[in-house]
């Protein structure tokens, strides 16, 4: 846990750096790929997805260090042939893990968030899971466990090999040459995360694009079909605490009103985006029928709210900065308290972005939750200690944030009633 947390001290402002350095390179080409609101929605995902990670709020079906003591029929010491078994093991698991994502409902859930932006560029390689509670990834590292690939190993080689697949996230990189034939390319990624159909469901591969070809799920990019991404039903929010558990909510509302038992529970376990006809008949969803003839997702926000939107997510990462270099300091149960103002955060900017006419509520919670730990500890959570004074400076960005929080949600309804006036 503190070991990760130190790890994204370095990769998280590297990242954001990068995410920027990509928007202004596109804006200097002619070709901005990274829209401000979609960036801000993106990198929350990405702190809301850390956060998780770092607190630790999953479960392992099978753990690796299980698998080994079980299994393994040789041993390996850990010198370099290790590690690169290692990383193709873990490669291997990768597009497993993602295939099966991607061909039954139940794993959707855990995958969607990932694919929910309606553009390609590096901020959406960040979007990653928060309901992935439940692992299975470890199952597909038996190969390596019956290797005796050691676990401390796998546990070095695992985020390198993560934080390997952010790169091929844009469209700046066209083709690569003699590399398309070896590794994951953008070009690859850019056929993976489109809904065209003829690039629906290609391209899992992680690192290595062998295994696409190996299993026939390989498909070129093509300069005359260009890529629409998104996903087919249509996420419509820039929240994505929301959308990490979306599918999950209809396959609940699916298997409540299916008339038959049979379909309540096979709808878990059938592939992606089947429904029982009934319920498809009775609750139709919005779907995407022609990928070039839709309207993005961007509601109406004035430049105020988007620098307002990118102060928010710039503050919460100096805030999460302080967390992850702080673990062992702050202990349990208090890195989940501030893991939970974390989530309020998100949720709370995020659906001002939405222009929910609730977000000033959601604004207050927040600060209200924040206030408690304050006032009944004089600190938040070790800060002042750390910073002399700095309790006064967040006390200080809480009663900003709701004010202009709440500013922002009474104009906007004002811009509503103007442009209802224009309209007229």
């Amino acid at each position: 846990m503190e070991a990760y947390g130190q790890i994204l001290l370095i990769a998280m402002p590297a990242f954001f750096v990068l995410v920027l350095f990509e928007k202004f390179y596109g804006i200097w080409k002619g070709n901005d790929t990274v829209p401000l609101n979609d960036m801000i929605s993106s990198l929350s995902s990405g702190m809301t997805n850390v956060t998780k990670d770092v607190l630790g709020l999953s479960l392992i079906v099978i753990s690796y260090e299980w698998m080994v003591n079980q299994f393994e029929l040789v041993q390996f010491e850990a010198t370099w042939v290790t590690y690169v078994i290692a990383f193709i093991a873990l490669d291997f698991a990768g597009y497993w893990t993602h295939r099966i994502s991607h061909e039954y409902n139940l794993f959707w859930n855990n995958h969607i968030i990932h694919h929910s932006s309606e553009e390609f560029n590096l901020a959406c390689a960040l979007r990653q899971s928060i309901s992935s509670i439940v692992k299975i990834f470890g199952i597909f590292l038996i190969p390596a466990a019956i290797l005796g690939v050691p676990p401390q190993v796998i546990a070095i080689v695992a985020p390198l090999h993560l934080f390997a697949q952010f790169w091929y996230h844009t469209q700046h990189i066209k083709r690569m040459g003699f590399l398309e034939k070896i590794i994951v390319t953008p070009s690859h990624h850019r056929v993976h995360h489109a809904i065209n159909p003829e690039y629906l469901d290609k391209n899992y591969g992680q690192i290595f694009i062998i295994w696409d070809k190996i299993f026939n799920t390989y498909q070129e990019e093509k300069e005359e079909i260009p890529a629409v991404y998104g996903v087919t039903r249509p996420v419509q929010t820039w929240n994505p605490i929301k959308i990490n558990f979306m599918h999950l909510w209809l396959l609940i509302k699916d298997a409540w009103r299916a008339e038959k038992w049979v379909d309540k529970l096979k709808i878990w376990f059938m592939p992606l985006g089947w429904r029982p006809a009934d319920v498809a008949k009775n609750y139709p969803v919005n779907k995407i029928e022609d990928v070039y003839h839709f309207e993005k997702y961007n509601p109406q926000l004035t430049k105020g709210m988007l620098i307002w939107s990118f102060g928010q997510l710039i503050a919460l990462l100096f805030l999460l900065s302080y967390l992850f270099g702080n673990l062992a300091t702050i202990g349990a149960p208090g890195i989940f308290y501030y893991g939970g103002f974390v989530f309020l955060t998100v949720f709370a900017y995020t659906e001002l972005m939405d222009r929910n006419p609730n977000a000033w509520a959601w604004e207050l919670l927040k600060v209200a939750y924040a206030l408690y730990f304050v006032v009944n500890s004089g600190d938040w959570f070790e800060l002042n200690k750390f910073l002399p004074g700095s309790v006064y400076i967040f006390v200080g960005y809480l009663v900003i944030s709701a004010f202009f929080s709440v500013w922002f949600s009474l104009r906007k309804e004002k811009l509503e009633l103007t442009n209802k006036l224009r309209m007229q």
